[in-house]
């Protein structure tokens, strides 16, 4: 395992399966890590496209590796390979390689936060 922690740069969506799923990971073994919300900021996504050569998230860059596309088991998968964790047996707190849900994704439609009360009102 790396002596220092390693810079990890992660560009997800606020609220996607995906990128729960590497919020997940970064949770369970406590990486810090700069999250940058490609759906907030549209300047992310730019900056993760350029970087990741591909427009799909989520996208997480370590030591300026960049790893596109990648799920949070996927994710895991590599940095245990790469040196940077050792293997852990506890549970996630989300799901690490899944989508939204259809009931997410049409909340999300409707300008909804799932899970959330709140609707956005253009």
């Amino acid at each position: 395992m790396s002596e220092a922690a390693p810079k990890i740069t992660a560009y997800l969506k606020t609220f996607c399966g995906w990128s729960e799923g590497v919020r997940a990971i970064m949770r369970k073994y406590d990486l810090p890590y700069e999250e940058k919300d490609i759906i907030k900021n549209p300047a992310f996504r730019w900056e993760m496209e350029q970087k990741s050569g591909q427009p799909l998230s989520p996208c997480v860059e370590v030591d300026g590796k960049m790893l596109p596309d990648i799920s949070g088991e996927e994710l895991e998968a590599w940095m245990i390979e790469n040196g940077y964790l050792q293997a852990s047996d506890a549970e996630a707190d989300a799901p690490t390689n899944s989508a939204c849900t259809d009931e997410q994704h049409e909340a999300m439609a409707r300008g909804e936060l799932p899970g959330a009360k709140i609707r956005f009102v253009e």
